[in-house]
């Protein structure tokens, strides 16, 4: 997760670039198998990818880039490959914090970390805590995380302050609503990046990925570098973002677009 090369200047686009950008990083057990090893080799090689796409976001002003690092649902594969991503996972926690810190960027880790080694929650309060005055980036982890355990959190919890008087019924909006949920103090989602060639957002910030654009490349995530995450850049540059509107209300000069 770290930026050990020096931050380039970032790259000239035409367009508005993304201030929130999530990633699906699919694909790592098949291009182990490709490379005729074990399904984790390819989670360890992940990392290098991870490094790439944080240095990339940091370079090119996205405040922040959110990561789904282990589903709730990846529990059910096999205890080995489990056992490995937690391994790693604290691994990358023990070797990369400093880095992060030492280039202002801010972690933050998302989901029901209830199922989690308290050891190992230790070590990511520690790490929040260190970098959680940091500006540059926002990097989210997203473990044990779920879309729709956000959403049942978010109600569960906003249900405790109206039997508390602190909310009455009337005022919940999606506003309201919203601050419940995950990352509430972050820019709103604008594109989410899939690798490894399927098309579905497995469960993955349903509440946030309302009006978010999608890119869904086929590059497995051990190889997507800094050139796909720009192919993205490119492609979401080229979207007219309506929002609900005409595209001739979003730009008068493109009457041609929906």
């Amino acid at each position: 997760m770290s930026t050990e090369r020096p931050i380039e200047a970032p790259l000239s686009f035409e367009g508005v670039l993304p201030e929130h950008v999530a990633i699906i990083m699919d694909g790592n057990g098949r291009w182990a198998q490709q490379q005729g090893k074990l399904r984790t080799f390819g989670h360890k090689a992940g990392v290098k990818a991870v490094r790439a796409s944080v240095r990339y976001a940091r370079k090119n002003g996205i405040k922040a880039l959110t990561l789904f690092a282990f589903s709730s649902e990846n529990w059910k594969r096999p205890k080995d490959e489990v056992t490995i991503l937690m391994q790693l996972f604290n691994l990358v926690l023990s070797s990369e914090v400093k880095q992060l810190n030492k280039n202002n960027i801010r972690l933050k880790v998302i989901g029901d970390l209830s199922a989690f080694d308290h050891k190992l929650v230790d070590k990511i309060r520690k790490a929040e805590l260190l970098t959680k005055d940091n500006s540059s980036l926002t990097l989210n982890i997203a473990a044990n995380y779920g879309g729709r355990w956000d959403i049942v959190t978010a109600a569960q919890r906003i249900a405790d302050d109206v039997k508390q008087g602190l909310v009455k019924l009337e005022e919940i909006t999606e506003d309201v609503f919203n601050k419940y949920t995950c990352m509430s103090d972050l820019p709103a989602l604008d594109l989410v990046i899939r690798t490894g060639g399927d098309h579905r957002i497995s469960n993955f910030l349903l509440w946030q990925c309302a009006y978010a654009e999608f890119y869904f490349c086929e590059t497995l995530w051990p190889d997507f570098d800094e050139q796909k995450f720009d192919d993205a850049m490119v492609h979401f540059c080229q979207r007219q973002r309506r929002f609900g509107q005409t595209g001739l209300q979003v730009s008068p000069d493109n009457q041609g677009q929906g």
